[in-house]
């Protein structure tokens, strides 16, 4: 628990939301409700071992924050998630009450994993990511999408066979859903089968130069790129693919950059959103 105010508010609450629930206690010391609140506050903080923040806020001291956040009797407690208000309550509830409150914004622990596999892939470390989404499914083995960001993770580590084999776990319903992910998961599992048959890189440039109107060196060459996760000369050599002959090997070229689309949407949005320009304007 913390005391903050308009400077820090920011710093203490809204940053941290981002990173876990963030409960903001506001309160004044002439409120006798603020006083039986405040320490079953406290005790449900300690009690949630990291997985819940606790802030409080002097209303007295802090008006330009009780107006910007609505509160108008005290106490008023307002949960804050990445940033932003998504819950509130007045007066002092009873601890069953309270602690409803407190599950109905806390993720469960497999949520709690995607998070912190998001924030690893953003930090370079693939290995963190695994792990976390690993334990997630050790809590809760029928998370689908927890499976299927553990899919990508592996598939981005070159570890195919088991990408496969997890992806044989999804839930029947899951997997007859049509979920677009799950086809661009299955494309790029494809193209990395495809590719570890693949001479490398150059060579296949080489054949290409040598032939530009042979769609399936094209292809070959894209495929390889696409696992070495060389995604920008994949992208623009399955663009090329798409310009010449959309239907060459069952619109393989556009499901592939789909399939790009969909393993950088998470960490290069800008790049999605260049090249599905490109892929509309080549379609159209």
């Amino acid at each position: 628990m913390i005391d903050t105010h308009l400077a820090s508010f920011d710093t203490d609450v809204l940053a941290v939301s981002h990173q876990v629930p963030v409960l903001a206690d506001f309160w004044a010391p002439w409120c006798g409700p603020c006083n039986v609140l405040g320490p079953l506050l406290e005790k449900l903080e300690a009690e949630a071992q990291g997985r819940i923040r606790l802030v409080k806020i002097n209303a007295d001291e802090n008006a330009q924050l009780c107006a910007e956040y609505g509160v108008r009797s005290l106490p008023t407690v307002v949960a804050f998630v990445d940033g932003e208000p998504v819950d509130h309550f007045v007066g002092a509830l009873p601890e069953g009450k309270l602690r409803a409150f407190i599950d109905g914004i806390v993720p469960n622990p497999a949520e709690m994993a995607r998070r912190a596999a998001r924030e690893a892939l953003m930090a370079g470390t693939p290995e963190v990511a695994r792990d976390a989404l690993q334990a997630a499914l050790a809590l809760d083995p029928a998370h689908d999408e927890v499976r299927l960001d553990l899919v990508d993770v592996l598939l981005g580590m070159d570890e195919v066979d088991r990408a496969r084999a997890e992806l044989a776990l999804l839930s029947p319903r899951t997997a007859a859903s049509g979920d677009a992910r799950i086809a661009a998961l299955n494309t790029r599992i494809a193209a990395a089968e495809q590719a570890s048959h693949l001479p490398p890189a150059q060579a296949l440039l080489a054949r290409v130069q040598a032939d530009p109107d042979n769609l399936q060196a094209k292809l070959d060459l894209a495929n390889r790129y696409l696992a070495d996760r060389a995604y920008e000369p994949a992208l623009q050599t399955l663009l090329e693919i798409v310009q010449r002959d959309r239907r060459f090997g069952d619109d393989a070229a556009r499901k592939s950059m789909l399939a790009i689309f969909d393993a950088l949407s998470e960490t290069d949005p800008p790049t999605v959103a260049a090249w599905r320009r490109k892929l509309s304007a080549a379609l159209n």
